[in-house]
């Protein structure tokens, strides 16, 4: 990879929906359509703000010597004023970077519809072989890297909802419908039979033995991980339903023109749900920790609509973003590498084949480790992405992906 990259043809033809970021200005009645390549700003720092905001939840994780069976079953967990910042900062990002991903997944999903139609081209054409790879991508940082990886779910979303998209509009609002209706009934069931449980021995759960967090090797832990196969894809499934209803969300605010300047009451609309959603959700995560299903899966997404809305407002008169925006706009063009490569830094600072230094902390001391581990690997994030596209038009693993699509295409004609 250590060759310049060719010049790219459009982001949307060449990358997997969340790296599609290329809006078509051709007249709709030009043949053959004439097609400008401009990147709306916002959308690159939402993605880079979604990939950062998402490895603030997945970080204590990763500090968490028992790792995602630790973080479940919330062992360890810090006393007095250590507990209180511990839950501060894990609800503050709990859910809503998660949300604000999925739903930057739908907007790449539309943005790639527009392009083949201005092209006149027919969706979902080809889509099917990138679902496939972004699941390859997804299954191989899974058993390798991380056990909550989200590429699968969004490879298997996409091709549902690549379909969706093709139908007409009226279809596409009844899917809406019964897909987040599914979801709400699902989750409330899961909350009730929570509440409703039998009260057990609040006893501490036994400790992991053997623990392939932080005495195994790399091998160790990737088969650990392929024997809870179904353990730790419980997510992805239950929040299928979900993550359809967020992805035709997105579609459907790129299509209405959220990131345009008409779109100003849809982005005051969004702003207003997301402030509303904000304090709810802070205030019943902190109170307790046990109502995840509720504030997790059912107001961050609400709150990450918000997010989305004050980005796109932020930046409709502002085409270039400032130093900061840049940055996060540099991780958002490299959304697929830095997610890969954020959880492979975690993991090798804090787990056993690492260096291993979650195991030598203690709990009340977990809080500014977590910290220190979230600036460092963020910050080296930041640091990789303006280095590399300094010299190369896109990231390592879309690059990647870019090639593998393209020799999979043309194999069987004219990318789509």
């Amino acid at each position: 990879m250590s060759e310049p990259v060719p010049a790219q043809r459009s982001t949307a033809e060449s990358a997997p929906a969340a790296d599609s970021s290329t809006v078509v200005t051709a007249d709709a009645n030009t043949v053959p359509a004439v097609r400008v390549s401009s990147r709306v700003a916002a959308l690159d720092v939402l993605r880079g703000i979604a990939i950062l905001g998402t490895l603030g939840t997945n970080i204590w994780i990763f500090t968490n010597v028992e790792g995602l069976i630790g973080y479940l079953e919330r062992s360890d967990e810090p006393t007095g004023a250590a507990m209180w910042v511990e839950r501060f900062l894990q609800q503050a990002a709990q859910g809503k970077f998660l949300g604000l991903l999925t739903i930057m997944f739908g907007i790449g999903l539309a943005i790639q519809q527009r392009s083949a139609a201005r092209g006149g081209r027919p969706w979902p054409g080809k889509y099917p072989w990138r679902a496939g790879l972004l699941f390859l991508d997804g299954l191989l940082h899974f058993l390798l890297f991380t056990e909550f990886d989200v590429l699968m779910g969004y490879a298997l979303t996409g091709l549902v909802v690549a379909y969706v998209l093709a139908t007409s509009p009226r279809a596409q609002r009844r899917w809406l419908i019964i897909t987040a209706s599914l979801h709400i009934t699902v989750m409330t069931l899961v909350a009730a039979a929570i509440a409703f449980a039998p009260q057990q021995d609040s006893a501490p759960a036994e400790p992991l033995d053997p623990n392939p967090y932080a005495d195994g090797s790399f091998w160790d832990l990737v088969m650990f991980r392929w024997d809870s196969l179904l353990l730790f894809r419980i997510e992805t499934i239950v929040i299928f339903p979900m993550s359809i209803a967020l992805f035709l969300v997105g579609a459907r605010l790129f299509n209405a023109g959220v990131f345009e300047l008409n779109g100003a009451r849809i982005r005051k609309r969004l702003m207003i749900i997301g402030a509303i959603a904000l304090p709810l959700d802070m205030a019943l995560g902190m109170v307790n920790p046990t109502l995840v299903i509720i504030t997790r899966y059912g107001i961050a997404p609400f709150v990450a609509l918000g997010i989305l809305g004050l980005a796109a407002e932020f930046y409709v008169r502002r085409p270039r973003p400032g130093f900061v925006g840049r940055r996060f706009s540099e991780v958002g063009r490299m959304a697929l590498s830095c997610y890969i490569l954020q959880n492979v830094v975690a993991s090798s600072i804090c787990y056993g084949w690492g260096l291993g230094l979650a195991a030598q902390v203690s709990g009340n001391a977990r809080v500014p480790f977590t910290v220190a581990v979230y600036l460092v690997t963020a910050g080296l994030m930041l640091v990789f992405a303006h280095v590399w596209l300094r010299r190369f038009q896109r990231g390592p693993v879309e690059w990647l992906w870019n090639r593998s699509y393209q020799a999979i295409a043309e194999r069987g004609g004219r990318p789509a």
